[in-house]
């Protein structure tokens, strides 16, 4: 109970201290709240409906539709307050962050945001290019109660350059057509914030193959901060050892590459040979993997990278990394890990309901897809600060951690509790209705 207040109090520090202000922060944080139950989707007309009946806030559907778009809620001091209370955030002395993008399906013509993006996951009776929103999200890598989970911290909405300039009114914001940034370009100006804000601490960027190249890691490189990247290779992409030690008296330049190994899926197979047995926490449950590793040159990224190959029966994947100083386990460990900002992307559009929203007006698209985010993340680092480990309420054969739904429904119990209401400064307490709130816990 104290814990989420204490949490909930610090979201409402970067409001203003006027009387609109403090007004702002008692409806933003049980606006968090209404998301985080998990009673319905966080539509704005259920979030409404949730905020008089279960909290017994008093406020006109007028005043809560023109705050939910409202374009005066500090974001980027919100997440700043957020980011700070995440519970021990480094592992292994570096801060580990995904980066990957993730479509969201819609239905109006006219959201912001929307477009013909293509879905690489779309089965045979779905459309290809759906009408959607392209989101470009970062998020935290950590372990919580014994678990990998990833924390969002960031996104961003990328428009195609061809919608842009044909002035759509989907890319339109404040009456004013928003300016074309690339996937890359945007991935870096979020992880460049949240690098300084873990300041003089290393950053491992963990992308999949699309992010995982010189597109993105120059920039990095370029930026100042201390960012190291883990990806996995293409197939074909051509490895090269090390360049040799210039001895005295060589004529010439110092050569930058060694001798020409070949491709990844060559060199795969004059390694399988070669590879020993590993032990690595993966999806789960400790496993032994059959793995090789070696420092060698990348061309695309123009630096030395540690390659890790893992084997399976018939199959093979490798990884890379720009930080040598990393082991095997831990490179095979953190890509793994990285899985769990795909499983974020589902919390956030299913169970949460981001994607069942139909809001337009591109503060109320934004604020609405902040909303979602900040409370996926305010419920890890709930799950993170509380004593016990959450108990898994539907047993699945295989899984013995808890459960992203069991997280909310410990603060579902707790945010309509009358000790919880009675604790919160509020100006305005109403009694919320007991039958709606034992329905609520048999919902949870």
């Amino acid at each position: 109970m104290f814990i989420l207040r204490d949490l909930l109090l610090l979201l409402q520090a970067p409001f203003s201290n006027t009387d609109l202000g403090r007004e702002r922060a008692h409806w933003f944080v049980f606006t968090l709240l209404a998301i985080i139950v998990p009673f319905t989707s966080s539509m704005t007309s259920n979030l409404l409906r949730s905020l008089r009946m279960l909290f017994g806030l008093d406020l006109s559907q007028r005043r809560f539709y023109t705050f939910m778009a409202s374009c005066k809620l500090p974001w980027e001091r919100l997440w700043s307050v957020l980011w700070g209370a995440i519970p021990q955030p480094l592992v292994d002395g570096r801060v580990l962050v995904a980066v990957d993008d993730s479509i969201n399906n819609k239905c109006g013509r006219k959201i912001f945001g929307g477009g013909f993006f293509h879905d690489h996951t779309a089965k045979l009776n779905q459309p290809s290019y759906p009408w959607s929103q392209n989101i470009v999200a970062i998020g935290l890598l950590k372990i919580v109660k014994g678990r990998w989970s990833c924390l969002p911290l960031a996104f961003r909405f990328y428009f195609m350059k061809k919608d842009i300039e044909a002035d759509v009114v989907t890319a339109r914001k404040s009456g004013r057509t928003v300016a074309f940034q690339s996937k890359m370009a945007q991935a870096l100006e979020m992880l460049k914030a949240v690098a300084a804000q873990f300041a003089d601490t290393p950053v491992l960027v963990v992308a999949d193959s699309w992010f995982g190249n010189n597109g993105l890691w120059r920039p990095l490189r370029e930026s100042g901060f201390a960012f190291d990247l883990l990806s996995r290779l293409r197939a074909n992409i051509t490895l090269y050892d090390l360049p040799p030690a210039r001895v005295p008296g060589q004529r010439g330049r110092t050569r930058k590459y060694g001798v020409r190994l070949g491709s990844v899926a060559d060199c795969a197979a004059g390694y399988r040979d070669l590879a020993r047995v590993v032990s690595v926490f993966l999806y789960g449950k400790r496993r032994e993997v059959w793995a090789y590793d070696q420092v060698l040159m990348l061309k695309t990224l123009r630096c030395p990278v540690r390659v890790v190959w893992v084997f399976r029966k018939t199959r093979w994947v490798a990884f890379f990394t720009t930080d040598l100083t990393l082991s095997v386990e831990q490179v095979i460990e953190y890509y793994g890990a990285r899985w769990k900002i795909e499983s974020g992307f589902k919390e956030i559009k299913q169970e949460i309901g981001s994607a069942r929203s139909q809001v337009r007006n591109a503060h109320a698209v934004i604020n609405h897809l902040n909303f979602c985010m900040m409370a996926t993340t305010l419920t890890w680092i709930y799950a993170d600060r509380i004593k016990t480990d959450p108990q898994r309420r539907h047993i699945v054969k295989g899984r013995t951690s808890f459960a992203f739904s069991d997280v909310r429904r410990l603060i579902a119990n707790v945010a309509l509790s009358e000790d919880f209401l009675r604790l919160w400064p509020s100006p305005h307490k109403s009694p919320k209705i007991p039958f709606i709130s034992r329905l609520l816990r048999m919902v949870a």
